[in-house]
């Protein structure tokens, strides 16, 4: 009997334990942990604007990642947007790879920045984040109404975000101001003249984010890797400086810098340190913007071009011909070497200004040294100088004389017993003639026959 009960008992236990095992596997919740996938994960922040600065950056960071065989990419992104054609590498470059890429956006993913987001495989936002706002603009802020230019890249903007499963009008309605969208999972139509841009909650609902995280560390365990093996790509010390020299007001600087300091050794040589000085942050500003990727060596053969022209002209006469080629030659160099023409020109133009009233005062305070006394005929031959002027000879009008040469018409006579330089009105005179003076204009001594 008591044989019987246990074997009883026991397959009471043998049948609860069957059935919760069955149940666990059919409740994802209710599942088994399983371990975390290894492998290394890589970090890369999109924290700046995007520019072909960035571009190089991430492009570095990605073929880093696949040298290290790494399993997962975490684009951490902060961004207020940027080129389009830029972003468009990117977007590219991150469909093509062949490492899992996620999305994090941990701030702002605006304009070009959430397409770069909607091209990853998954995305994750922070709480209080935001993805959208992505109407293109020109760049002064202005809003780009060209039908064409529009299109085009509300088409990129769907393609990207249907390219991961994601609801494609949404994106259009990103984009483009005149779309009207209806998001009945969040309870807002978007009409015409709104632009969407969604909270982090709101993508949630509508499908742009898959899951809020707190931390690069909460996605990666969210993807189900192990937090052992992360990377962050960090920008290089020459990044770091090229990013630094491309800030707009060090730019306009370093542009001031070198106009006022080249046209200063020019203008009032000697110095030496002017020049250095001037030559030293044009240098600066070319390299910041070459390793940011903006400038070519284009750049720095127009930049040493227009500098060889603007000196020669100072020595080589050529009614400003070389001088004003120089001056195209150096402002094509600044203008091409910046990622943005008009930021470009606007710099320019601050530092010219600037430059040219500090170029005013260091040429009316050394006015002596100026190059411009080259030209101009500032010593006088004096008697001290061993110099003896030649003297009036307004005293021999009405004075008679002999000719002591034949005058034909100029040759010499004595007069007051003095060896006289003589002319006539164009008539011949012989030897030994008596002559008047009959004018006198400065050494010229007039003399006809007596």
């Amino acid at each position: 009997m008591n044989l019987s009960r246990c074997t009883k008992r026991l397959a009471t236990w043998f049948v609860l334990l069957l059935l919760v095992g069955c149940t666990a596997a059919a409740i994802p919740g209710m599942a088994i942990a399983e371990t975390a996938k290894t492998g290394p994960v890589y970090i890369i922040p999109v924290d700046q604007k995007i520019e072909t600065g960035l571009g190089k950056f991430m492009k570095r960071g990605f073929k880093e990642a696949a040298k290290m065989n790494a399993e997962l990419i975490i684009l951490e992104v902060n961004t207020p947007g940027g080129l389009v054609n830029t972003a468009q590498d990117i977007g590219k470059m991150i469909r093509e790879s062949k490492i899992t890429t996620v999305a994090y956006i941990r701030g702002n993913a605006a304009s070009a920045g959430s397409y770069i987001a909607l091209n990853a495989d998954k995305i994750a936002m922070s709480p209080g984040s935001m993805i959208g706002a992505a109407a293109m603009v020109d760049s002064t802020g202005k809003r780009v109404d060209d039908p064409k230019l529009v299109a085009a890249w509300k088409s990129e903007m769907a393609s990207a975000a249907e390219s991961s499963g994601r609801n494609g009008s949404i994106a259009e309605g990103m984009a483009d101001i005149n779309a009207v969208v209806d998001m009945p999972e969040i309870g807002v139509k978007k009409e015409k003249g709104e632009i969407i841009a969604l909270s982090s909650e709101q993508a949630l609902k509508v499908g742009y984010a898959d899951t809020i995280a707190s931390s690069p560390e909460d996605v990666v365990s969210w993807m189900g890797y192990s937090t052992d093996d992360m990377f962050l790509v960090q920008h290089t010390g020459s990044e770091k400086v090229a990013s630094f020299l491309t800030n707009p007001i060090v730019m306009t600087i370093l542009l001031f810098l070198g106009i006022a300091g080249i046209v200063i050794e020019l203008i009032v040589p000697g110095f030496g340190v002017p020049g250095i000085i001037g030559v030293a942050a044009f240098v600066l500003y070319f390299f910041g913007n070459y390793v940011a990727g903006f400038a070519g060596n284009e750049t720095w053969l127009l930049f040493i071009v227009g500098l060889i022209l603007m000196i020669l002209e100072m020595f080589v006469p050529s009614f400003g011909i070389l001088g004003i080629l120089g001056a195209i030659s150096l402002i094509a160099g600044v203008v091409r070497a910046a990622y943005d023409t008009s930021h470009a020109m606007l710099s320019l133009g601050i530092a010219f200004a600037a430059a040219v009233v500090v170029i005013v005062i260091v040429a009316i305070l050394f006015k002596e040294r100026g190059i411009w006394n080259r030209f101009i005929l500032s010593e006088s031959l004096t008697k001290e100088q061993g110099y003896v002027p030649t003297a009036s000879k307004d005293a021999l009008l009405g004075r008679e004389g002999v000719s002591v040469t034949p005058l034909r018409p100029a040759g010499t006579a004595l007069i007051d017993d003095e060896r006289i330089d003589v002319v006539t009105d164009g008539e011949f005179i012989p030897r030994d003639t008596a002559l008047v003076v009959v004018h006198v204009e400065g050494a010229r001594v007039v003399v006809k026959p007596k």
